[in-house]
């Protein structure tokens, strides 16, 4: 692989991560409910995602993503659908603290559980489809090796998206103390569960109207 082939990559996917979206509203989210460490489960399963879908782009499947209408629909709209999910279990969450009831907060989720959300979240986030079906072949030089390209490629992604969605869990779990009240926590579980909806209902909107 040519160098700048690759630090183009680097940058394109830095740019993508970086910006929030679904799974790093997440991974916020669970920071700060449930701390730094335990959070990283949800950054592992977006993670996991995203090599899911990049395998997939490397079997072929993106291809059928990207011209097929259908099947992009209905990932989309499945992807939307949860995403509505979560809002709603977000705004209906009980005002706990994350410091005064953290033991609570830890109960209440299982570290399984946290990694199945990021990854049900991260396999369909549009962003990432979009990126694995259209743009992701295009780093790949048909002519060489395609294996240990693919190993580059998947093996940076990860690296990048890991460490910026653990910076992400991170903030959120920086938070915890200036959401030590009901009424804060009330807040940011209105603001992310409204968030999480306006995200779902947009995402099956803008899959309608294709």
């Amino acid at each position: 692989m040519e160098w700048w082939t690759w630090i183009t990559y680097v940058g394109v996917i830095t740019a993508l991560i970086i910006f929030p979206g679904p799974v790093a509203l997440l991974c916020t989210t669970h920071g700060l409910r449930f701390g730094r460490h335990r959070a990283f489960a949800t950054v592992l399963g977006g993670g996991v995602a995203s090599l899911v879908l990049m395998t997939l782009s490397a079997l072929g499947l993106g291809a059928v993503l990207a011209t097929s209408e259908t099947a992009f629909f209905v990932l989309k709209l499945l992807g939307g659908a949860y995403l509505i999910y979560l809002g709603l279990q977000a705004w209906l969450a009980r005002p706990q603290s994350p410091l005064n009831d953290a033991p609570a907060a830890v109960k209440g989720q299982s570290v399984p559980a946290m990694f199945r959300q990021g990854f049900l979240v991260g396999i369909g986030n549009p962003k990432d489809l979009l990126f694995f079906a259209a743009l992701f072949p295009n780093f790949i030089t048909i002519g060489e090796p395609q294996l240990i390209q693919f190993v580059i490629l998947a093996l940076t992604w990860l690296v990048i998206d890991t460490t910026l969605m653990t910076l992400y869990a991170t903030l959120g779990s920086g938070l915890g103390r200036w959401f030590d009240s009901p009424g804060r926590m009330r807040a940011f579980h209105r603001t992310t569960g409204g968030l999480f909806l306006g995200a779902g209902g947009t995402l099956i909107v803008s899959s309608a109207n294709r």
